[in-house]
């Protein structure tokens, strides 16, 4: 399928430091689909060398996260594979090694500056106006300290060429200047890599192709392209996605806007499918007006070069008609299967064939699956009494006989209106609520169908003076 001549190998690499939510996820499915389309792998990598940000249980939900969502990686901290560890501080030692041999070329050395003193140098070039740029304080020898001295290592940002540029895959040729770059820190003064020199190393050494990320890391990539020359490796493709932004554009997605987590949308009962679809249509299309797409579809017409430059925007209302349009789609074994979870405990008492009858009436009004609950209790549960009322005793007598087909219900009730001299929606809104306790359900008939004649004649009994 792919006529990429390496083979494709890409990697999704979150912070452990906190819940995945929609941007991340959103890169991890571009880069499984890639993956996928180019019959390649598809790797997760923990990038957890800020310490002091790590959240407990974040990287577990982060697995499950991918899971959830159908995008198991191929290789990754709990599949294992040829190039871990994949979770970046048991790799230390390897970082180590890289660092040294670029400290013994010189293009990182040490630096013992204290944090007051980087401070001060910050606060200067913010009254002057301009951007901070280390001073290279520490490469004069005289300033240098012994090499016990806790102390970080810097990458020297060489003098020439005067720009280092690359083509994107999705935003085409980019070049920077290199005197607008920092000699930032590769390795920290407790031994940690910082993401730019780890991101690196590990990318050469697991063989990726590919690195798709958010555009947010365009201002890192010249330093990593820099440290990919200082190893003399070949650096891998890279497309940087477009933001994902608030349904009104102008403003980064917010929690309000639909910022929740993978798991947060299937608890509300989001279909895996729909939110695929859904997070594949921010920032790419295949050209055509279709909108919900499968997911072999989407690893069929996936290609970087239908990834817009532009903004993508969230819009939960969108994502939420795509759901209700799946669940419509689906059929009562499948959607039976998929509510289990969301009906009303009473309905573990019921069998399979009631709870499809159930599901087929409210099926077409289903958004997601949460709702039901609302929509079905009554079918499970007797409502509490209604008012009383003077047509209850013919209402009763009409139906005793009914052998409670839909057909049937319908020419018994039609005749009772005609009886009682009254219109039909008065008749039938007063049964629908001695029967339901609601105002609204499910059609009249097949409701009563449903609930069968027993519990439709008791529960109108219980109504009665």
């Amino acid at each position: 399928m792919s006529s990429t001549k390496t083979p494709v190998r890409v990697r999704f690499a979150p912070s452990p430091t906190g819940h995945l939510h929609v941007g991340g996820i959103r890169s991890a499915l571009f880069n499984w689909l890639w993956a996928r389309h180019n019959d390649g792998k598809f790797i997760l990598r923990l990038e957890d060398t800020d310490r002091k940000r790590l959240v407990e249980g974040a990287a577990d939900q982060i697995y499950a996260s991918h899971d959830a969502l159908g995008i198991t990686p191929d290789e990754g901290p709990v599949q294992g594979g040829p190039y871990g560890p994949y979770i970046q501080s048991e790799r230390l030692e390897i970082y180590a090694r890289y660092a040294t041999q670029l400290l013994e070329s010189g293009a990182l050395y040490p630096c013992w500056c204290t944090p007051e003193r980087l401070d001060g140098l910050r606060q200067e070039a913010q009254k002057a106006g301009t951007a901070f740029k280390y001073d290279r304080y520490c490469l004069k020898p005289g300033n240098q300290l012994a090499e016990a001295e806790p102390h970080v290592l810097r990458f020297r940002i060489p003098e020439v060429p005067e720009s280092i540029g690359w083509d994107d895959a999705v935003r085409g040729r980019l070049d920077f200047k290199l005197a607008d770059l920092d000699d930032f820190v590769a390795i920290k003064a407790d031994n940690f890599p910082t993401y730019h020199f780890a991101n690196v190393v590990d990318d050469h050494l697991m063989k990726i192709s590919h690195v798709l990320r958010a555009d947010e890391w365009l201002p890192s990539t010249p330093k990593h392209l820099l440290l990919f020359q200082a190893f003399d490796w070949e650096p891998p493709t890279y497309a940087h996605l477009p933001a994902v932004l608030g349904p009104g554009g102008g403003k980064k997605l917010s929690k309000r806007d639909g910022a929740q987590s993978v798991q947060e949308y299937l608890d509300e009962g989001y279909l895996p499918e729909a939110l695929r679809s859904f997070l594949a249509s921010l920032g790419w299309n295949d050209g055509t007006t279709q909108e919900v797409y499968t997911t072999p579809e989407l690893i069929g017409r996936f290609t970087l070069d239908r990834v817009q430059k532009s903004p993508a925007k969230f819009d939960k209302e969108r994502l939420t008609w795509m759901n209700g349009l799946l669940i419509r789609q689906m059929p009562l074994d499948e959607l039976l299967e998929r509510s289990r979870a969301f009906l009303p405990p009473e309905a573990k008492h019921y069998d399979a064939q009631y709870l499809k009858a159930v599901l087929r009436l409210v099926q077409e009004r289903l958004k997601f699956l949460s709702e039901l609950p609302e929509l079905t209790e009554f079918f499970f549960a007797d409502p509490a009494s209604a008012e009383p009322h003077e047509w209850l005793p013919q209402i009763i007598a009409a139906l005793e006989p009914s052998d409670f087909t839909e057909a049937d219900l319908e020419t018994r009730l039609r005749a009772l209106t005609t009886e009682l001299d009254t219109k039909p929606g008065l008749l039938f809104g007063l049964i629908r609520h001695a029967v339901t306790g609601r105002t609204a359900a499910p059609g009249l008939f097949e409701t009563l169908h449903v609930l069968g004649h027993g519990t439709t004649l008791r529960r109108l009994r219980n109504n009665q003076f």
